[in-house]
């Protein structure tokens, strides 16, 4: 005679069930759009990431010892079982690599604004900072962040801006002949989606911020970095290396690839 079920083990068995869609719901999420295209004939790379999805920002492990690189974050987050999806230098920073700016981690500020006019491209006002919150991301102005500053859960300040409410910074020049490899990032007019840029080859911040503005239609715009220009975008098979970074920013998955 067959017996019935045991409801406990259908319960379970449920349970474990839900558990599996729930992870590979999560993992899904967790899901960095990385695609090389051409703008103007030069090429780039780009990575686009929606609200609500693990973004954080990294400095240092829990000794205080700065990471540094992709690879010594992959390490920090493989010991607590996660794992980097996408990631990218995320703003200046001093020769000890402290953060040039505003610098917020897991909601604690661990550098201050910057709103005066400076040397370099950080301090070619207006700068910003690119800023995550719950459920949306934003870049905004420092002056304006400084005046009433928004809850971030990790906030990052850098500069120059590159679109400021859809216009070009006024000191970028058509015809530059100032060309780097740059890397900045933009955010959708909604807050949903963030999109960071790297290009392959150097090029104007004239020419990078028309990227962002004129086939990228982001409203806001901010600059990471021209000396510096990292990215690590395991699923095109790249991880660009090269001398320690400052502050990293990347997407993070639970579980392995």
């Amino acid at each position: 005679m067959t017996s019935s079920p045991d409801p406990r083990h259908l319960r379970r068995l449920l349970a474990l069930l839900c558990g599996a869609f729930m992870a590979l719901g999560t993992a899904q999420a967790a899901h960095a759009d990385c695609r090389n295209i051409s703008f103007e004939d030069l090429p780039f790379t780009l990575c686009t990431v929606t609200a609500g999805d693990d973004l954080r920002l990294f400095l240092s492990d829990e000794a205080g010892a700065t990471l540094g690189s992709f690879a010594r974050v992959e390490s920090l987050l493989g010991a607590r079982g996660e794992r980097l999806v996408f990631a990218m230098n995320a703003g200046m920073y001093h020769p000890d690599r402290r953060p040039v700016g505003l610098y917020i981690e897991d909601g604690e500020r661990r550098r201050e604004i910057v709103t005066a006019a400076g040397p370099g491209n950080f301090g070619m006002l207006p700068n910003g900072v690119f800023c995550v919150q719950a459920g949306r991301f934003a870049v905004i102005e420092s002056r304006a962040f400084a005046a009433a500053p928004p809850r971030c859960l990790h906030a990052t300040q850098s500069g120059p801006m590159l679109v400021i409410d859809g216009a070009l910074h006024p000191r970028f020049l058509p015809d530059s002949d100032s060309l780097f490899l740059r890397n900045g990032v933009g955010v959708s007019a909604d807050g949903q989606q963030a999109v960071f840029a790297i290009s392959n080859r150097p090029v104007s911040f004239h020419h990078f911020a028309r990227l962002f503005r004129d086939h990228l239609n982001l409203p806001q715009a901010l600059y990471f970095d021209g000396n510096v220009s990292r990215l690590h975008a395991p699923g095109l098979g790249r991880s660009d290396w090269g001398r320690p970074m400052g502050p990293i920013i990347g997407l993070v998955a639970p579980g392995a690839p």
